[in-house]
């Protein structure tokens, strides 16, 4: 048996791995109510989620190296975008049955997707060695832009909070089980995310009187 540790340590997985320290902080965060910081680091995640494949495709890689690549993303992206949303959504609500099913259903659909976007991507890297261009389903990634806007918003407009965030968080959780394709962003939008994103960390900063992070 060789010595050491399993799995791959090299610098085309360190992004990835950054991205599921911050989610375990931000969940640990969004169980103690600290929801803007929570979101921050949702946000973060969500970076280091967007470029974390760039960095990997810059080495050459063994099938073994790659097939990793795809497992390890998948589960931080279940953790990031999955599992800190849910808790996130669930705590903000105070525990309400509605925070309670939109919670569960953003980690239930996330997890259903992930799992067949993996066999997909499988079968797609055994036919073919071309970069990916479209997703089927609404990419969990989404809830990088949407629960941070969607937070904001709530905290601005406080009375719809109860019916907003469930409802839409629900209504994105299914939406990433849905049969439509939707194309991978180029440069121009990967663009106009990190501006958006940018512009979500100054309204979390706004919100939390300088104090975010």
């Amino acid at each position: 048996m060789k010595k050491g540790l399993l799995g791959y340590y090299d610098y085309t997985v360190i992004l990835t791995y950054c991205g599921a320290v911050l989610a375990a902080g931000g969940i640990c965060q969004a169980i103690n109510c600290r929801f803007a910081e929570s979101v921050g680091l949702l946000l973060l995640a969500g970076f280091c989620d967007m470029f974390d494949g760039a960095v990997a495709r810059t080495k050459a890689r063994t099938a073994s190296e790659k097939r990793f690549g795809v497992q390890i993303d998948s589960l931080c992206d279940l953790i990031s975008f999955g599992v800190l949303p849910g808790i996130f959504t669930y705590q903000y609500l105070h525990g309400s049955a509605a925070g309670l099913a939109s919670a569960v259903a953003t980690i239930l659909c996330a997890l259903i997707r992930l799992a067949a976007f993996n066999v997909m991507e499988e079968e797609r890297q055994n036919t073919t060695d071309r970069e990916r261009e479209s997703y089927l389903g609404l990419p969990v990634t989404s809830d990088a832009v949407i629960l941070p806007l969607l937070y904001v918003i709530c905290e601005r407009q406080g009375r719809c909070a109860a019916w907003l965030f469930p409802t839409v968080m629900t209504a994105t959780a299914v939406c990433f089980l849905l049969k439509i394709e939707i194309q991978k962003p180029k440069l121009p939008g990967k663009i106009l995310l990190i501006v958006l994103g940018a512009a979500e960390l100054a309204a979390l900063w706004m919100l939390g009187g300088g104090d975010l992070l």
